[in-house]
């Protein structure tokens, strides 16, 4: 479940109800605050819904206060290469495989105080890097990029890709269906999870493409979600 719109806490607990595994909430395309994130990030994990953070790019500095302020993992958008992957996974981990600084006592943690020894080996081994190919230049090397050590997911961000290829919003293309199996095949390779992003509205593409490997699923946002509810009720009294 994509977060855009609701600053508050109450969503953590509507998508625990609503029964979510994940939330990540959008800082690339919404006016979203880094408290209002933090906030949401602390209810989702003492409810057991892992939150990432999609932030506008892959600097470091931001990455390292989303982290610090709660999120479970980042989603860097449009990595076109192995070396951006390669930058994100620095980013979110501490040496050796990565250059974060060690803040202390961490929200993850509720705070306690362990050895830093120890914080460092939770948060590395709890915090997700997610890297999203939406891009020509990031499907030509997705093969590269799933062979990066320390990235968890390569989530294909079908609606930019479609608008790069020309063929915008038309997910049932055989242009996106060859892409789709391009990474999953990269993954399947690279010992990576392939995550699908754009679909949400296409529920049989999804099926299709769990079945033959995918194990993330972006099902849509707040807004789609609150607005498509709404107009089913209005139509009920029409």
């Amino acid at each position: 479940m994509t977060v855009r719109l609701v600053r508050t806490v109450d969503i953590a607990s509507i998508a625990f109800t609503a029964g979510f595994d994940s939330v990540y909430i959008d800082m690339e395309h919404s006016s979203f605050p880094l408290e209002a994130a933090g906030q949401i990030c602390l209810a989702c994990n003492h409810l057991g819904v892992t939150p990432l953070v999609r932030v506008p790019g892959p600097d470091s500095a931001f990455i390292a206060r989303v982290l610090d302020s709660g999120a479970m993992g980042i989603i860097v958008p449009d990595v076109q290469s192995a070396g951006e992957a390669r930058a994100a996974v620095s980013a979110v981990k501490h040496a050796p495989l990565g250059t974060r600084s060690l803040a202390g006592a961490a929200p993850q943690l509720n705070y306690r105080t362990l050895p830093p020894d120890r914080v460092v080996q939770e948060l590395d081994q709890a915090s997700m890097v997610v890297v999203m190919v939406e891009s020509r230049a990031g499907l030509d090397a997705v093969e590269e990029i799933a062979a990066v050590e320390g990235i968890d997911i390569v989530l294909v961000g079908a609606n930019d890709l479609s608008v790069e290829l020309g063929i915008a919003g038309q997910m049932d293309h055989p242009q996106i269906d060859a892409a789709f199996m391009r990474v999953i095949a990269a993954c399947r390779a690279g010992g990576k999870t392939v995550g699908l992003g754009g679909l949400g509205g296409w529920p049989d593409l999804i099926r299709s493409y769990v079945a033959l490997g995918a194990g993330y699923v972006s099902t849509g946002n707040d807004i789609s979600f609150l607005a498509a509810a709404a107009t089913q009720k209005r139509h009920l009294f029409d």
